[in-house]
C-alpha cells in the first residue's frame, strides 16, 4: 500500500525525521489559509498522487504572494496528473500540500528497500538527490551508497555515519543526518515499510538535514497490524477495479491484454497467465477468487472482468481441493444470468466434484467452451479471442 507524500511525512515527524512544515488543503482557499498559518514569504504547493516525478509534470509549483498559492491549487485541484510513473491516464489531484520553501545548498538520496533476494533490508544513499534512483545508477552508478542492514541487530550508529561522510557532509551535518538516518530506519522498520525513499534530502545554509520529500509503501498482509496506516488509503488513486475486489476479498490486478481470467489461487492464476502467453495470447488481468470460490464470488469475479473494455474472452480455470467444482459451476450459471456476457466464455474445472461440475455446465443451455487441461483451455481462449477481434 502507498500513501501520499504528506502521510509519509507525518509518520517520519512522529520518528524524529526532520521535514519542512506544510499543511494539506483540498481547495484553494485552505491554501492560502495553510500558507498564512505556516508564515514565511516563499511555499511550494505540492500535487498530491501516488507517482513520482510531479516537478518534471508540473505537479510542484513555487509561490511567492498568496495570490499565486491560490492560483496554484485551483490549477492542480480536480486535474489528473500525468507523470512517466502514473502512465497516459494520470491519477486524480484531489488534495495539494502547502509547505513552506525555505532555502537549501545541497540535494542528497536516502533510500530504504526490502531486498527481497537478499532477505535484508538495504540502505541507498547518493550524493545525487533530486533524481530518480534508476537515473542515479544509470549515470552515477558509483555514486550509490550502500548498506545492508542485519536484522539481528538492526542498522547500527557506525553505518549511519559512514554513510554521511560519504555523503560529503561536515561534522556538523554529520550528526544531523546520522539522526535522520537512524530514525528514518526506525520509522520503516516499525512501520512494516516495503520501501522508503526520501529525494531530495536536502541539507539547509544552517546545516539542517531536512526530508524535503517522501514517498513510502506498507506491506498489505501486515496492515491488520497497523490500522492507523491502513486509515491512511486513498482509494482514488488505484484501479476501482482493484478497490472493487478487495471489498469482497479478491484479489484483483488489471494488466493490458485481451483474455480475462478467473482463478483460483494465486499459483494457478500465475501459470494461466503463462499458459496463455505461451499459446500467443495476453492475459488482461490477474484474478484470483481464492480457495471459497461461492456462487457469489465468481459472480462478482465476472463483473470485475467484465468491466474492463479490452477483454475479448474469458477463461475460468479451476482446480477444485478445498473448493468445489460444482459450486464453481453454480457461480458460472449464476454469473451468466445476472450478468451479461457478451464474449466467448472457456471454462477449465478440476478436482473435487469435477463431474458434477462439467454435469451442472453442460445441462445449463449456456453457450460456453469447455477443456479439459490448462494448455487446452489457454489455446482455445486465445482462438475465441481472436475470432472475437475478426468479427468486430
Amino acid at each position: 500500500m502507498d500513501v501520499h507524500e504528506y502521510q509519509a511525512k507525518e509518520l517520519l515527524a512522529s520518528f524524529g525525521v526532520a521535514v519542512p512544515k506544510g499543511a494539506i488543503a483540498f481547495s484553494p482557499d485552505q491554501a492560502v489559509y495553510a500558507a498564512t498559518e505556516l508564515g514565511g514569504s516563499f511555499w511550494a504547493v505540492k500535487a498530491q498522487i501516488h507517482a513520482g516525478a510531479r516537478g518534471k509534470a508540473g505537479g510542484i509549483k513555487l509561490c511567492r504572494t498568496y495570490n499565486e498559492v491560490r492560483d496554484a491549487a485551483k490549477d492542480l485541484l480536480g486535474k489528473r496528473l500525468v507523470t512517466h510513473q502514473t502512465g497516459p491516464e494520470g491519477k486524480p489531484v484531489q488534495r495539494v500540500y502547502v509547505e513552506t520553501a525555505d532555502p537549501f545548498e545541497r540535494e542528497l538520496y536516502l533510500g530504504y528497500v526490502l531486498d527481497r533476494k537478499a532477505e535484508r533490508v538495504r540502505v541507498i544513499a547518493s550524493q545525487r538527490g533530486g533524481m530518480d534512483i534508476e537515473e542515479i545508477a544509470a549515470k552515477e552508478p558509483d555514486s550509490l551508497i550502500q548498506v545492508v542492514v542485519e536484522p539481528a541487530v538492526g542498522l547500527q550508529q557506525f553505518q549511519a555515519r559512514e554513510i554521511a561522510f560519504q555523503l560529503g557532509l561536515n561534522i556538523k551535518q554529520v550528526s544531523a543526518a546520522v539522526k535522520t538516518i537512524m530514525n528514518a530506519y526506525r520509522a520503516f522498520r516499525d512501520c512494516d515499510g516495503t520501501m522508503l525513499e526520501i529525494n531530495p534530502l536536502v541539507v539547509t545554509k544552517d546545516d539542517r538535514v531536512l526530508a524535503l520529500d517522501a514517498k513510502m509503501s506498507f506491506d498489505d498482509n501486515a496492515l491488520f497490524r497497523r490500522p492507523g496506516i491502513a486509515d491512511m488509503h486513498d482509494p482514488s488513486q488505484g484501479d476501482p477495479r482493484e478497490a472493487q475486489a478487495a471489498e469482497h476479498n479478491l484479489s484483483y490486478i488489471g494488466l493490458e491484454g485481451e483474455i480475462g481470467c478467473i482463478v483460483n489461487g494465486a499459483g494457478l492464476a500465475m501459470a494461466t497467465m503463462d499458459m496463455i502467453k505461451h499459446a500467443g495470447g495476453e492475459p488482461a488481468n490477474f484474478l484470483d477468487v481464492g480457495g471459497g470460490a461461492s456462487p457469489e464470488r465468481v459472480a462478482t469475479a465476472f463483473r470485475l472482468v467484465l468491466s474492463d473494455r479490452n477483454v475479448k474472452a474469458i477463461l475460468v480455470n479451476i482446480f477444485a481441493g478445498i473448493n468445489r467444482c460444482d459450486w464453481v459451476a453454480e457461480g458460472v450459471i449464476q454469473a451468466a444470468r445476472e450478468v451479461k456476457i457478451d464474449v466467448p466464455l472457456v471454462v477449465r474445472l478440476a478436482g473435487t466434484n469435477v463431474e458434477a461440475g462439467k454435469k451442472i455446465l453442460a445441462e445449463s443451455g449456456l453457450d460456453l467452451i469447455t477443456a479439459d487441461t490448462l494448455s487446452e483451455a489457454a489455446r482455445k481462449a486465445v482462438d475465441a479471442c481472436s475470432a472475437a477481434k475478426t468479427r468486430h
